[in-house]
């Protein structure tokens, strides 16, 4: 087989074809002239300046030429001595010419950039990818989650058999039961929601991790999660956006703490801080917490809580009792002691804290899962969405209100109640415009512009329209933790839809 790189030279003095002889007669060797004595040296320096630029230009011509030639020639024809070879040679010299002709179109470069001395290599191909790849998250995340999946598929969270029935029936046959996977498909667009907040949930939490740290203040940790939050799951009234204001208790404060404007807490290096924040795709909630921590005394009673809230989680399912969930929780928490500052503590459950059913724009939807025995006999229902959240607490193991109150949400129930104060009146469609019957805060209504509001806050408060969520204590000096998931009992299983690889 001939070699692709065959020397030009070759071509035109051992194989004579038609095509050569007509590039010799285009391309005459030119003439030596008559030189004079004294002109002989200096037409010798021209000759040695000028090959190069002169090869570039045949080079030129000739794959001009060769790409001219008709595809039906007999490339073959010519003296006999050639044989069938030559056909062979020039169609390749054709097919080595055509892609870097090409290539040079796209790329804007000469052929003769290479000189003279790459006559006979082929210049490297430039490759171009074209293909326009799957766009890929920024760092910090700010490309919306509906962007980054434009197919509308999101991720799946964990998904989980049920658990066995009381007697011992196994809850497999739900996921291949035609007419539960039929029930299922049926709310593929109420879960996709769901799976859409998640995964702005879990991006979010993750960029947290990279960069909370002691010193910063309460507000400013807040505001930046918000922000990424708000980008991610590209809000948009109350079609899409946050669930609920930003929690970032602290210590003995195990819930609904989250920063006024002007308040100057800093985080601490000792300081055992729960995140709480959710987000929503059409009133569909994904209410999900963590808790951070510095200082390694704490891992302990970290594990705890992240162990009883992944039992709660296991226990869940169809037809489930909500005070068996509760029991089984409050064993597990129970069993961990903790020993922090050299004094060794049994972690309790906050007993008056307790997960709880999910509904459309309603955080609360009516039932609650406690995290301690003797709660409430009703059952989990098929089609039902809970947040499965324990606290674990070194105190006493329960809360009262306490502090400026910073988190409100408007009655879920309430009707039609005359409000006779004009700032009431006006506030109250900020609220209704903005958040609905979702929870916010003070410092939302500030970004909203609004501005002394507080009587007229107060005014509806008292009216029953609204209702205080002031943040929750247990003793000074005891420390809380927390973690939280949000499941969907689905027809065929039941999803951990909040599941990351954080937690």
């Amino acid at each position: 087989m001939w070699p692709l790189e065959a020397p030009s030279s070759l071509c035109v003095t051992s194989f004579r074809t038609p095509m050569m002889a007509e590039l010799e007669i285009v391309q005459p060797e030119p003439e030596a002239p008559e030189v004079l004595n004294g002109d002989a040296d200096e037409n010798e320096a021209k000759e040695d300046a000028e090959p190069s630029e002169t090869g570039k230009k045949k080079r030129r011509k000739k794959k001009k030429k060769k790409t001219a030639v008709p595809a039906g020639t007999n490339e073959s024809e010519g003296d006999g001595d050639t044989g069938g070879g030559v056909g062979d040679v020039t169609k390749q010299l054709e097919q080595q010419a055509l892609p870097e002709d090409i290539d040079k179109e796209d790329d804007g470069e000469e052929d003769g950039e290479e000189g003279e001395n790459s006559a006979g290599k082929k210049k490297k191909k430039k490759k171009k990818n074209n293909k326009k790849g799957v766009k890929g998250q920024t760092d910090p995340p700010t490309v919306p989650i509906c962007e980054l999946y434009p197919s509308a598929v999101f991720p799946k969270g964990e998904e989980c058999e049920y658990p066995p029935s009381k007697d011992g029936r196994s809850a497999a046959w739900r996921t291949t039961h035609e007419e539960k996977r039929v029930l299922d498909k049926a709310n593929e667009e109420m879960w996709s929601d769901f799976r859409q907040a998640a995964e702005a949930h879990r991006q979010v939490r993750n960029y947290i991790n990279t960069w909370i740290k002691p010193g910063m203040t309460m507000i400013d940790i807040c505001e930046r999660l918000e922000d990424c939050s708000r980008r991610l799951i590209k809000e948009n009234g109350l079609k899409a956006g946050l669930a609920f204001p930003t929690g970032c208790s602290i210590n003995h404060v195990a819930a609904h703490y989250t920063p006024n404007a002007g308040d100057p807490t800093v985080l601490q290096y000792n300081d055992v801080c729960k995140i709480d924040f959710g987000t929503h795709i059409n009133g569909r909630i994904i209410d999900c917490a963590f808790t951070v921590t510095f200082n390694p005394k704490y891992d302990r009673l970290l594990e705890a809580v992240r162990d009883a809230t992944n039992t709660g989680i296991r226990c869940a399912g169809i037809d489930v009792r909500l005070c068996d969930v509760g029991e089984t929780i409050q064993e597990v928490m129970e069993s961990y002691e903790v020993e922090i500052d050299g004094k060794t503590y049994q972690v309790k459950p906050i007993r008056n804290l307790n997960g709880h059913s999910i509904g459309q724009y309603r955080i609360h939807a009516g039932k609650t899962v406690p995290i301690v025995k003797g709660g409430e006999a009703t059952r989990m229902e098929e089609g039902e969405v809970y947040a499965i959240e324990t606290f674990g607490s070194t105190g006493r193991g329960a809360v009262h209100g306490d502090m400026d109150c910073s988190h409100y949400m408007k009655n879920f129930n309430v009707g039609h109640v005359p409000i006779r104060l004009p700032r009431a009146k006006h506030l109250l469609n900020v609220i209704n415009d903005n958040f609905g019957t979702l929870a916010f805060c003070r410092r939302w209504l500030d970004r909203q512009g609004e501005s002394k509001y507080l009587m007229a806050l107060k005014n509806l408060c008292d009216l029953g329209i609204i209702d205080p969520y002031p943040p929750l204590c247990d003793t000074k000096g005891s420390y809380t933790a927390q973690y939280e998931h949000t499941i969907l009992l689905r027809p065929t299983c039941k999803e951990v839809v909040s599941r990351g690889d954080d937690y």
